[in-house]
């Protein structure tokens, strides 16, 4: 899955936050960008396509990028918010964070072709809440309120999840048992703040117990790892992803608490301003699990014809899991 042993994180420091005669450079944060996970749902939606042609109906974003969607969208995929959007008997992806039951029931009554893009960790989590709520447990969710991935899971078993968002709501939450609790989580969440909200929650129930294996996403976990690493010598953070992007927004949370002077999220590189440079010697550069390189590129270039042509890779692990393609579409050839 990924390295448990940090490597490369040595980074040369520099006399201070953009102190004068210092060279200009870029810390690139390794790993960052698509995990696998998202790399499997937009192969999904692509694999579809050239099986079946267009158009193919995917229901909500795919993975949370704009670029991504947009082109796709370009390619004849059609996305909808709702499944009775979708004509019936027509082709419908389900994305990469997941659908609750009743979405499944929607689309066999309306007799779609339903493909699963849904993350192999987000279904994890989705057995998770299933098993404890045929034990009679009280499931506290941690996640953002409206997030997708909090609606599929908390579908599994709305009459045993209540949703937990963010430390601040832990005084709301109220159980039958205390000795029949346990927390799961959203995928996408800051380690930090996921691990602060259980500290409060286990005040208030000392036998809350833990889930059976960690729900955060390594990705998400590496991600923020790589940008606690280098956001110390950062005066700048620029995480590349788009604002509905759960796990990107994060990013730039923890780079500010990490101790960078600034971070900002933007799509593209022209959204970058070039005001943000006054005065700054070290940038660091990141990029949320649904983003593709080719935007990190673009904002790399950009940064290079303002004189931040010196890049200094910052690494904390090495990725190589890879999930499967759903089953209906593995033996398909590729083009």
């Amino acid at each position: 899955m990924s390295s448990a042993i940090p490597l490369n994180v040595g980074i040369a420091r520099s006399t201070g936050a953009g102190a004068a005669g210092s060279a200009k450079r870029v810390l690139l944060a390794e790993p960052r960008g698509y995990c696998a996970g998202v790399d499997r749902a937009v192969e999904t939606v692509e694999r579809t396509l050239e099986m079946h042609g267009a158009p193919i109906y995917v229901r909500k974003e795919i993975v949370h990028n704009r670029y991504v969607v947009e082109t796709l969208t370009a390619k004849g995929v059609v996305f909808v918010d709702r499944t009775d959007e979708v004509p019936e008997g027509a082709i419908v992806v389900f994305s990469a964070h997941g659908v609750s039951p009743t979405v499944h029931e929607e689309a066999a009554a309306r007799n779609l072709h339903a493909i699963d893009a849904t993350c192999p960790l987000v279904t994890k989590v989705h057995q998770e809440a299933k098993r404890f709520a045929r034990d009679d447990y009280d499931i506290l969710l941690i996640g953002h309120e409206g997030h997708e991935e909090v609606e599929g899971t908390a579908g599994e078993a709305p009459d045993h999840i209540q949703l937990v968002d963010g430390p601040e709501s832990v005084a709301a939450v109220t159980v039958r048992d205390e000795n029949k609790v346990i927390w799961l989580s959203q995928t996408t969440l800051s380690v930090d703040e996921t691990m602060e909200t259980v500290q409060q929650l286990r005040q208030r129930f000392p036998n809350l117990q833990d889930p059976p294996s960690d729900d955060i996403c390594y990705a998400t976990s590496n991600r923020q790892t790589a940008v606690k690493a280098m956001a110390p010598e950062c005066d700048l953070v620029i995480v590349v992803g788009s604002g509905n992007s759960s796990n990107s927004k994060r990013l730039v949370e923890v780079a500010l608490g990490a101790g960078a002077g600034a971070s900002y999220l933007v799509d593209f590189a022209r959204e970058v301003d070039p005001a943000w440079f006054e005065g700054v010697t070290t940038i660091g550069v990141t990029s949320g699990a649904s983003v593709p390189e080719i935007l990190v590129r673009g904002v790399l270039d950009l940064l290079a014809e303002h004189g931040y042509g010196e890049v200094q890779p910052v690494t904390t692990a090495n990725e190589t899991l890879v999930f499967a393609l759903p089953r209906e579409l593995r033996t398909s050839p590729r083009r």
